[in-house]
């Protein structure tokens, strides 16, 4: 199904651009994950804060509410905005 397929690659461009945005200079707003970050490494922190999005997902799947998937899709795609925002203005930022 699309919308699953789309959903794991929002989690992707979620992990990526955060980990372009750390290198930038810019810091991540979820106290969860800043815990995570903060007990492992970035990358390992991002990638652990990833297993919950992925366990819903296989739940929606089991559970066939498929379309909460739906609702969850743009929820992600406004984060990938956000993400991007934020290189934006790292990038811009004297290092």
């Amino acid at each position: 199904m699309l919308v699953i397929q789309v959903f794991v690659y929002l989690q992707l461009l979620d992990f990526l651009t955060t980990m372009v945005g750390f290198k930038l200079g810019a810091h991540e707003a979820s106290p969860f994950i800043v815990k995570l970050i903060h007990t492992t490494s970035p990358a390992m922190g991002v990638a652990a804060s990833k297993v919950i999005p992925l366990a819903i997902r296989g739940l929606c799947v089991a559970t066939n509410r498929v379309k909460l998937l739906s609702f969850a899709n743009y929820w992600y795609a406004a984060l990938g905005v956000w993400n991007l925002t934020m290189i934006l203005i790292a990038n811009g930022k004297p290092q």
